[in-house]
């Protein structure tokens, strides 16, 4: 069970209370967008730009770290909130939580170093959004799980393997063709499904788990939790 961008119910996403809420309702894993600023800090936040979720504008690239930790963040119950750090991020997680990190733009080597420092290298997965990412994860970080969408042009379990023969992850997202999740399954890799929509809900969740996937990324958690523990065994 997967909180995307944490428990963003009643925190803003991506700050530290909604990585507790996380924490709190029971999740297995916190999704985190991963950004650098123009001074090198790596920061949790979803967009290139700040306009969306906080009272500034611009892009956190052109931005230096002290820019944005005067940023407030929008919050609907008023209590004020900022863009952390990712390594205060990592702090909060450690021992608690897994992290899904969705990695936007920012510094391999740097990222992987504050991972290894907050002695999370067994309880983050990489996911990848650029196929030039995979080459420097695996130069930094060979060890480290990663996760990635399969190009759309793969549709047997031939295509399947020949990806997985140079692309080596551990976790791909979003694969719902049944013979294609088959073949993953035997090839040993791990499908986890966005299952987050307007109307979310045991169905969808009932209908992501019959699909036989390992993982179910929502923006309902704690009450993803709660029905997984009186419906699911």
């Amino acid at each position: 069970m997967i909180a995307h961008r944490g428990n963003h119910v009643n925190a803003p996403e991506n700050t530290l209370a909604s990585t507790r809420e996380a924490i709190s309702c029971g999740a297995d894993y916190v999704e985190v967008d991963l950004r650098t600023t123009k001074d090198g800090h790596l920061v949790a936040m979803h967009d290139a730009k700040v306009d969306r979720t906080t009272n500034g504008t611009g892009k956190i690239a052109d931005m230096t770290w002290q820019e944005v930790e005067e940023l407030q963040v929008f919050n609907r119950n008023k209590k004020t909130h900022r863009i952390p750090e990712f390594r205060e991020v990592l702090a909060l997680c450690r021992g608690k939580i897994n992290i899904y990190l969705d990695f936007k733009e920012a510094d391999v080597a740097e990222t992987w170093k504050q991972i290894k420092a907050a002695g999370m290298e067994h309880q983050v997965v990489i996911y990848l959004n650029k196929e030039e990412q995979y080459g420097k994860w695996r130069e930094v970080a060979p060890e480290a799980p990663l996760m990635t969408s399969l190009p759309k042009e793969i549709r047997s379990r031939d295509q399947l393997s020949a990806f997985l023969a140079h692309t080596h992850i551990q976790v791909a997202d979003n694969i719902t063709d049944p013979e294609l999740l088959k073949a993953a399954h035997a090839m040993g890799l791990s499908v986890w499904l966005d299952v987050q929509s307007a109307t979310e809900g045991p169905a969808s969740w009932n209908e992501a788990l019959h699909k036989g996937v390992q993982g179910l990324q929502t923006d309902k958690p704690a009450e993803m939790v709660s029905y997984f523990k009186s419906h699911v065994q």
